[in-house]
């Protein structure tokens, strides 16, 4: 490890972050292709426009409950690695480990090849010969295929564009993310004024019984957890802002203002959203319905506005990709200072105070992810491990009022303890009940997480007696 000379000569980052940013990153890291995808399935689940509805603001009060949570944590320690140096702080090295190698090895850099992809799907649409379904080479040997697409390759070379601009320094980053917020704020308030006061109502009907079609207790529950599942992940990327908080200006206030006026905003669209798609379809047209923008879009105002739609679905997975590749490193970075993580990542570039050797291994992971296919399945195994960590992140707001009780907290959770215990108890209820419909994704996501276990023990056996981060020395 180094000296604590050289520690000290090393460039460190630079709060350069206020509270338009710090919310806008919130909006950018939420508001994707989701919206516009998610909806239909939903519907799938929940045939009845009321409880619709109900689904997609309880998604946004449960991110609320959490934002309100990560908020504390984040004013309490203003570095960068959001959860991971909560987890560090309330259980130790070993459990924070966990949580940074499925994010780096599955979640983070699965969902960067996922949205890369779906970027690509969408780029092809307008660009025929760079479509997802154009093969430029194939291998087959007994018991294995591989196909190369074009579109494979759009999503690299989106991946990489994105990496070079926020290579060049936290202020390129968020100034792009600030433009592609900005506009996606602007196309999805267009879509629901016009939704709202013009075009073809054809779901008028919906509003006449909106809890038609509804099943009854208990036997509403199964599809409604199921529902809330899907609309959970469309909100996921909330906490975004705490892996920045080494860069955020006045961190104590800033935090927990733009984790709850990002939250508060992406909710208010969401529902807006799903309204304008009630009034555009009866509720039977929007069940199962991936592409369910384009479909009441084109309804309410013809097929050409369908089109413009899909490229308004383009542009926001630009700008959630890029914002996903913003925040992400900053949690690598925590770990290699800790000794837990490949060494290069804990160092910042002396002119641009970014963690560059994070940014692309980032990338190089991610892009094999998106040429070899897998990510999918990947992401599928360890997404509901990160619902452990959400509840075990929430918990850690209790576990540390009583371990750290003279520890300064610029903001306490607002309604504790109830509100962290809400968050925990939904998560851990969507946990439980992804494990009993999912099993072997389950068991199989657990497999993973646990062949972190000798990466641990590896890094932790090459560290110095002295090294590390200066909490593990309590």
């Amino acid at each position: 490890m180094s000296s604590p000379e050289a520690e000290q000569s090393e460039p460190r980052f630079v709060r350069r972050l206020n509270l338009t940013d710090t919310a806008f990153l919130v909006v950018g890291a939420v508001v994707g292709g989701g919206i516009f995808l998610t909806p239909g399935l939903v519907a799938g689940r929940l045939p009845s426009p009321g409880l619709l509805l109900a689904v997609w603001l309880a998604g946004g009060l449960i991110s609320l409950c959490g934002a309100l949570s990560f908020g504390e944590l984040g004013a309490m320690f203003p570095e960068a690695g959001g959860q991971y140096v909560y987890l560090r702080e309330a259980y130790g090295a070993g459990a924070a480990f966990l949580f940074g190698w499925g994010f780096f090895a599955f979640i983070m850099c699965g969902g960067l090849a996922a949205l890369a992809v779906g970027f690509a799907e969408y780029f092809g649409s307008f660009v025929p010969s760079l479509a997802m379904g154009r093969e430029i080479f194939s291998f087959s040997a007994p018991g294995f295929h591989y196909s190369l697409a074009a579109g494979q390759l759009v999503a690299v070379a989106a991946i990489v564009v994105l990496t070079l601009v926020n290579s060049r320094g936290i202020r390129t980053g968020v100034a792009v993310q600030n433009g592609m917020t900005v506009f996606r704020i602007l196309a999805v308030a267009a879509l629901v004024v016009l939704g709202l006061f013009f075009g073809t109502k054809a779901g008028a009907s919906n509003f006449v019984h909106p809890f038609a079609g509804a099943p009854g207790f208990p036997d509403v529950l199964k599809p409604l957890g199921l529902a809330l599942v899907a609309v959970f992940w469309t909100y996921d990327g909330w906490y975004s802002v705490n892996c920045t908080a080494e860069e955020i200006r006045d961190p104590g206030r800033n935090i927990p203002r733009g984790l709850a006026l990002g939250v508060l905003g992406v909710t208010v669209l969401y529902v807006s959203v799903n309204l304008v798609y009630l009034l555009a379809l009866p509720i039977e047209r929007m069940m199962g319905v991936t592409r369910i923008g384009e479909l009441a879009t084109a309804a309410l105002f013809g097929a050409g506005a369908g089109k413009a739609i899909a490229a308004v679905v383009m542009i926001s997975g630009f700008g959630c990709l890029n914002a996903s590749i913003l925040f992400g490193p900053r949690v690598y970075y925590a770990m290699s200072r800790d000794g837990c993580f490949f060494r290069g990542m804990g160092h910042l570039s002396r002119t641009q105070r970014v963690p560059a050797r994070a940014l692309w291994g980032q990338a190089a992971w991610s892009s094999v992810l998106c040429l070899s296919g897998t990510y999918q399945g990947l992401y599928e195994y360890m997404v509901f491990a990160l619902l452990l960590f959400f509840a075990a992140t929430g918990l850690a707001v209790i576990v540390l009022r009583r371990r750290l009780p003279g520890r300064a907290r610029p903001y306490r959770t607002w309604g504790y303890p109830i509100i962290p215990i809400i968050f925990i108890v939904i998560c851990l209820a969507i946990f439980t009940g992804m494990l009993v419909s999912q099993p072997l994704k389950s068991a199989a996501g657990l497999a993973l997480l646990g062949a972190g276990l000798p990466a641990y023990f590896f890094w932790r056996k090459r560290r110095a007696p002295e090294g590390g981060h200066a909490s593990e020395k309590r």
